[in-house]
This record gives C-alpha cells, structure tokens and sequence, in this order.
C-alpha cells in the first residue's frame, strides 16, 4: 500500500507494507490515482516515491504470485500493471525516486520508470535485478523502461544478465541512481530538484519531458499491442520451477521462529 502526503505543493508516496514495502495490485493503483490527480491539478508540482523502513521495495508481493492459479489470472494481472506503469513513465510532472533502502525488482521498476534517483548513503542498501537467478524475465513495459532508465545496452546487459545487487557507491558509478545523499536530506533532495525542474515560466518541463520519453512509450506500446507476451507471462509465472524456487525465497524472507 501507498501513504500520501502533500507538502509544498509536492506529493509524497511512501511505499507502505510490513518488512518489506512488497507491491500489491493495490498499491498499483494507488499509484494510477496519484499520477491521474497530479496531471491534472495545477497546484501540484511532482511526485516523490520513497518508502518505509529499511525497504524501498523488495518487489512484487510473492505471495501475490504464488496465489496466480490460471492463465488468465497472470494476463488479467499484467494487462493492468503494463498499463499504470506506462502511467507512472509518461507522468507529465517531475517525478523523484528517494530510495530510502533496499530497492529491487519492481521496486527498481519505479525507480527507471521515474525522472531522476537520489539514494541514501548506507553502506547496507543494496539495489539490483535478480530475476534472472530466480527464473523470472521482464514484462514489455518493464523491460523498455528499465533500458530507458539505464540509458545503454551495455548497462542494462550488466545489470539484467549478472542479476548482482551493489551497493550505493556502485550503484552510483554504474549510473542506476543519479546522487547518494545523507539520510536527513534525502527527501528536502528530491523537492528541490522538483521545484528546480517545474518552477519556471510556463512550466516548459513538461513538454520537455513528453519529447524526451515519447519514443520509448510509443515503442513500448506498440509492442504491447503487436507482441504475444501474453503467453510468455504465464508460462513463467505458472511454470512449476518458478513457483517452487519463489516459495523458497519467501520462506528465507519470513522471520525465523
């Protein structure tokens, strides 16, 4: 789930679920919401995205996955993800991941989806990819977006291919997070480059930004549309070798009695 607050005209989502700030279809949604409501009121400047806790997000929810029985259960599931997340990208205002924690998975999805990434500088926060390693690929919309937030073939082959998880420093030198702040100024970090960006006569950022992202969404959305990724999605998510290798990471995530 989400928490929202409003400050200095700026919106702040605070990825909100137990240990590990997993993402629900909820949270999705509530994540549509506030995109819809800040592309459409003038008085709000931005989005900030961070979390809670020593997580920004592990990821998708596994018990969520593991909970998919059918077919058209996954395609139902990814038909609505594929869509607010090419929301969440095509956000007409600034849009700052403050990556709070750990950041992995989908929860590295939001960060490339978003304009601009500041970490906290912790020497345990480790942020990557490891879906290669557990039998997971991308879907079309995460895919496109995490080689648009990469910027290079090369840096998304590294990250996406190895599957490692780096630390802050790393992150910061393999280009995945834009500065590494101290913990106090994470999020006064993020509005100021919000206000920087859309405080301006005639707020030209957001025609700047539609012209800057308009040829990876147009792709992306073509190859929704042309492309059978239907299938592909539901033969790995009900693939037995999926299911049993996601039903031992959630094993090793929960507490030990």
């Amino acid at each position: 789930m989400l928490k929202k607050e409003i400050q200095e005209g700026i919106v702040i989502a605070r990825l909100s679920d137990k240990k590990t700030n997993a993402i629900t279809l909820e949270t999705l949604k509530q994540i549509k919401e506030i995109v819809t409501e800040v592309n459409e009121k003038d008085d709000l400047k931005g989005i900030i995205l961070t979390g809670e806790g020593r997580f920004f997000s592990s990821g998708f929810s596994l018990p969520m996955f593991l909970g998919f029985e059918t077919p058209a259960e996954v395609i139902s599931f990814f038909t609505e993800q594929e869509e607010i997340l090419m929301d969440f990208f095509t956000c007409k205002k600034p849009v700052v991941c403050a990556i709070n924690g750990h950041c992995a998975a989908m929860g590295m999805i939001l960060a490339m989806a978003s304009d601009y990434r500041i970490v906290k500088n912790h020497p345990k926060i480790k942020l990557g990819m490891s879906e290669i390693k557990i039998g997971l690929g991308l879907s079309i919309a995460q895919s496109g977006i995490m080689r648009f937030g990469l910027d290079s073939d090369k840096r998304f082959r590294d990250v996406m291919y190895f599957g490692d998880m780096v630390d802050v420093t790393r992150a910061r030198e393999m280009e995945i997070v834009d500065e590494v702040v101290e913990e106090e100024n994470l999020i006064l970090r993020a509005k100021q480059i919000i206000s920087l960006w859309i405080d301006t006569p005639n707020r030209p950022f957001i025609q700047i930004k539609h012209a800057l992202k308009a040829g990876a969404a147009g792709q992306i959305n073509r190859s929704l549309k042309e492309e059978n990724w239907q299938d592909t999605m539901a033969q790995t998510l009900l693939s037995k070798d999926v299911k049993a290798t996601l039903e031992f990471v959630q094993a090793a995530m929960e507490p030990k009695k």
